[in-house]
């Protein structure tokens, strides 16, 4: 089957600073295939190259090397056909300024052919937002609401959300959770690439993690897999079965207990102690 999300050793450097001829890499060839109907937390410190590698996959931007699909359509000649499955919501939200949503609505409307106006207004609601303001009268935070909104509206088949709810309550963080898998029409089920710092919403829904650092895929794994079988035990040297290795605390290594049975009594891992032991 073909993946929603392919990436084949896909890299891109930007310039150090301003006048130098120096760069760095923020994104160092990545691999990646992502199924069709998966639900994907991307995770990572601030500097990771999360918000780099959507704009790459989505073909916003263009990598030094590599190549990215998606739906089987390559990132950066994206047919219409492809284009009016995706839904996108970026970190800073990408509005009108003097439209309000309603407006916001029409316009995309106009645009793509499954647009379900009814059910984005009931979103809004649910979302406690008001279609009927300015987007630049709105706060940040109802600002990205609208832009979850706008990227649901059409029902896509694939959904990337960069920080959608950074700036949301927990009620409303609770209510988008349950969005994105209650306004779908189709009876195929939406693949979904969110990458969130609050990383107990992300617990609740996701059915894969991909954790990056430095611009790197560090592990992507079935969520159930990595709660079942990962582990953090006590290692004074790397031991080439572990995923990880790090000198912190005496030295620490991550491991699976399928090959390393003896760690199957240590304690489970939530996604917050995963992240700090691959990021150590």
């Amino acid at each position: 089957m073909t993946p929603a999300i392919e990436a084949r050793q896909l890299g891109l450097q930007v310039p150090s600073q301003q006048w130098s001829s120096a760069r760095t890499r923020v994104l160092d060839r990545i691999d990646l295939a992502i199924p069709e109907g998966a639900v994907v937390g991307l995770v990572g410190r601030n500097g990771a190259g999360k918000s780099t590698l959507m704009r790459c996959l989505l073909g916003l931007q263009t990598p030094d090397e590599g190549n990215a699909w998606l739906l089987g359509e390559p990132s950066l000649a994206l047919p219409d056909s492809v284009r009016e499955r995706l839904g996108y919501a970026a970190q800073t939200p990408d509005l009108f300024a003097r439209l309000t949503g309603l407006e916001h609505l029409d316009e995309m409307a106009a645009i793509y052919p499954n647009v379900d106006l009814r059910g984005a207004a009931a979103l809004a609601a649910r979302l406690d937002l008001s279609l009927g303001m300015r987007a630049s009268a709105l706060s940040l935070g109802d600002q990205q609401k609208l832009a979850v909104v706008l990227a649901l509206a059409h029902d896509p088949d694939l959904l990337l959300l960069d920080e959608p709810v950074a700036s949301l309550d927990p009620i409303s963080r609770r209510d988008f959770m349950r969005a994105l898998f209650a306004m779908r029409r189709k009876p195929a089920p939406r693949t979904v690439l969110v990458s969130s710092h609050l990383l107990s919403d992300l617990e609740r829904v996701v059915s894969h993690v991909l954790f990056m650092r430095d611009g790197e895929v560090q592990l992507f794994i079935e969520w159930d897999e990595a709660v079942e079988n990962l582990r953090c035990v006590p290692a004074r040297e790397r031991d080439a079965m572990a995923l990880h290795w790090s000198a912190a605390q005496g030295g620490r290594a991550l491991v699976d207990v399928r090959q390393w049975p003896e760690a199957a009594g240590e304690p489970g891992l939530s996604m917050e102690d995963l992240l700090e032991v691959l990021n150590t």
